[in-house]
């Protein structure tokens, strides 16, 4: 049985308790149980959490856990104490897991001088410019850098939590834990924390069901024409009426649509750069490229090797405990 440690102070956020659900599931799944759950902190006893509720702890001492997860909430200065706990963390913890800004806190430890991580878009520049040895990449949904695994804001924690039960048990263990949670999908750490069409947030079922249709059929030329079939409109009444509910043009947000949806291609998929723009509406991968420099400073293949970096480390992870499993 693995022990899974929560290291709570005051002012945590509820939402970070999101990654237990995971571990909590494959208790009632797996036979036997694979986890003790634990709730620590400096002193033990009751914490006060943002909403005012209050969690019991166990006060922290040198004993070794599997896994130390450091939950966000209300970024301020850790005591001496946290510091010197998390400090000493790696010599005794085969795994340590920050959710959302808990990244703060790994990063002023030091534990992530030099390492890739990442945490909630809002305050990554923030972290970038207070802790700079941090390599942080604020477009990721979680990222892992050796036995440091970090992820954006807190329901991405239910995400990382996945990735680190596949991480003990398996790829099919984890799937089916998502599905008793009603994950719709899974998302791997290469995912990008932003999405267009919750970005656009258009006020009308009209606008919304053009934007769905565009999604849906990225590899049509999708003309104002046709996006204003798809709302009942007629094109100057939907381009009007796009506008002012979106605050981009149709043809703005049809292009972000084709590149996010490339992306999710580019990073999930082998296929070459030609199929993907194809498959995504762009006239040829010079089209494709120019879009990717607008929408994120990068041409796609710096992406696609960004994310299949990631999931090396993954994979060689998962190598690793199963090796460790063999010989124990």
């Amino acid at each position: 049985m693995r022990d899974i440690a929560f290291l709570v102070y005051p002012g945590y956020s509820l939402m970070a308790l999101a990654i237990v659900a995971g571990f909590e599931t494959a208790n009632d799944m797996v036979d036997p149980a694979p986890y003790n759950l634990h709730y620590v902190s400096e002193n033990g006893g009751r914490i006060k959490t943002s909403a005012g509720l209050t969690l019991e702890t166990e006060k922290f001492t040198q004993k070794p856990f599997d896994t130390l997860v450091v939950g966000g909430g209300v970024i301020q200065p850790s005591t001496p104490g946290v510091i010197a706990f998390l400090r000493e963390a790696p010599k005794r913890h085969r795994r340590i897991a920050a959710v959302c800004t808990g990244a703060f806190v790994l990063a002023e430890a030091g534990l992530l001088d030099g390492r890739r991580a990442t945490t909630h878009w809002m305050h990554a520049r923030e972290m970038q410019k207070t802790y700079p040895k941090a390599q942080l990449d604020e477009d990721r949904i979680f990222i892992n850098d050796g036995p440091i695994w970090t992820s954006a804001g807190m329901t991405a924690g239910v995400d990382l939590g996945l990735a680190l039960i596949e991480n003990d048990l398996g790829r099919d263990v984890a799937k089916a834990i998502a599905r008793k949670l009603v994950v719709y999908h899974r998302r791997g750490g290469g995912q990008s924390q932003f999405s267009t069409l919750l970005e656009l947030t258009p006020k009308s079922d009209r606008i919304q069901a053009a934007l769905t249709y565009a999604r849906d059929n990225l590899h049509k030329p999708l003309t104002v024409p046709d996006l204003a079939e798809a709302a009942n409109l007629s094109p100057r009444q939907f381009s009007r009426a796009f506008h002012a509910e979106t605050g981009q043009s149709p043809a703005k947000a049809i292009e972000n649509l084709r590149v996010e949806g490339a992306r999710t291609l580019m990073e999930q998929s082998r296929h070459p750069i030609d199929v993907v723009a194809r498959q995504t509406g762009f006239s040829d991968r010079d089209h494709m490229r120019r879009a990717f420099l607008r929408a994120y400073g990068q041409p796609p293949q710096v992406l696609r090797r960004n994310a299949r970096l990631g999931s090396i480390d993954i994979l060689d992870d998962i190598d690793d405990a199963s090796s460790a499993v063999q010989l124990s």
